[in-house]
């Protein structure tokens, strides 16, 4: 006999951004109440739940934040652990776990963690400042990522030549192969306190040539059989040896020779999963819910081929957004126009996002070109 469910467990949400917003969105279907922190007075989420302004780091802030919570998770890693395994200790269900966001907050200990774990990724050389990366680099070009902080790109700097060497961080951080890859890829997973695990289709990634963000990205992603079953396990292997219960995307290159490799990966909803709200059965963000609640993951099936892009601020416009376009986007057939409710923009400021559906791959990418030439984000 199956148990009731009571939708009375407020979640709370460390961060107010896009991903909370969508969470919300999905969450009231469950009708599930929640409550957000944001540094942010105008953030997103500050207008559909109840928020609270304040830092995400502060350990007084998150402790009093979480009092009334049942369950704790996060849109944004960059937050206090320390709080959150307090949290814990006092019988709040934190998910993700303190420990797995604390080793995800550190690209030199997820990088650690995948050789440890026998998970395949680019080699690697731990570094602690800029000397240490002059001392260390042997070879260009090849990848210089910041160990902490580093978030939409930030944090990422490729050295092509010994005259990019004055880029480098002066902080403690990594060096890593330059992966001559033939697609970049993520899988979405996700696991329940109980052990089930689910993910969703590989899909393929486009990335901006100078911001280190997703562009857009196709689904499912056009990848050999082998490809996508060794993406899939490696995804479940990197969740099972995380022990996590939650929504994890996994974000990997594929070679020219056809091996996967881990590139990152993070613990929560994520740009490569916006697709899933109209074209999988079950959207990452309700999936996300599903995890942490306790309740049967969902179908992960997609019901129809889609491409989503991500609507940046145009370089050159800071202020107030207006959206020039939209009207004409609305009018494709298979497009939906989400925008994140932020009032301001600014140079490559994620401002919303566009799913198209359809069923021919040439119709597709055709959409795909015209949303981005038509819909543009400007002051």
């Amino acid at each position: 006999m199956s148990t009731t469910y009571q939708s009375t467990n407020k979640v709370g949400i460390l961060g107010g951004g896009q991903l909370g917003r969508m969470l919300i969105q999905s969450g009231i279907d469950f009708n599930v109440p929640f409550k957000v922190l944001d540094p942010d007075k105008h953030a997103p989420c500050s207008s559909i739940a109840e928020f609270v302004h304040g830092k995400l780091k502060d350990l007084d802030t998150v402790l009093d934040f979480g009092k009334d919570c049942d369950v704790i998770t996060i849109e944004i890693e960059h937050v206090n652990t320390e709080a959150l395994k307090t949290l814990e200790s006092q019988g709040k269900r934190v998910y993700p776990q303190p420990s797995v966001i604390e080793l995800i907050q550190d690209k030199r200990k997820q990088k650690q963690f995948y050789s440890a774990s026998g998970i395949p990724t680019a080699p690697f050389t731990l570094v602690d400042n800029l000397e240490d990366v002059k001392r260390k680099v042997t070879t260009f070009p090849i990848v210089n990522k910041l160990g902490k902080e580093g978030y939409d790109g930030r944090g990422v700097q490729i050295l092509r030549s010994s005259a990019d060497l004055q880029k480098a961080f002066d902080a403690p951080g990594l060096l890593e192969e330059l992966i001559d890859f033939d697609k970049e890829i993520a899988v979405i997973v996700a696991r329940t306190s109980s052990g089930e695990i689910k993910s969703f289709p590989a899909v393929e990634m486009v990335f901006h040539p100078e911001q280190n963000l997703v562009e857009y990205l196709f689904s499912p992603a056009q990848i050999s059989d082998h490809v996508r079953n060794e993406a899939e396990r490696i995804a479940h292997t990197v969740i099972q040896k995380l022990n996590m219960v939650g929504l994890l995307a996994v974000e990997m290159f594929v070679t020219k020779t056809g091996e996967v490799l881990v590139n990152e990966i993070a613990p929560r909803p994520h740009n490569s999963g916006h697709q899933t709200i109209e074209a999988n059965v079950t959207s990452q963000y309700e999936q996300h819910l599903r995890a942490i609640l306790g309740l049967p993951l969902g179908d992960t099936s997609i019901t129809r081929p889609s491409a989503m892009v991500n609507l940046l601020g145009e370089p050159g416009h800071e202020g107030i957004a207006r959206y020039e376009g939209f009207a004409d986007v609305l009018a494709l057939s298979g497009v939906h126009v989400h925008l994140y409710g932020k009032q301001l923009t600014k140079p490559f400021r994620k401002m919303g996002h566009v799913t198209i559906a359809d069923p021919d791959p040439i119709e597709l990418k055709r959409k795909v070109q015209l949303v981005k030439n038509t819909l543009k984000v400007v002051s």
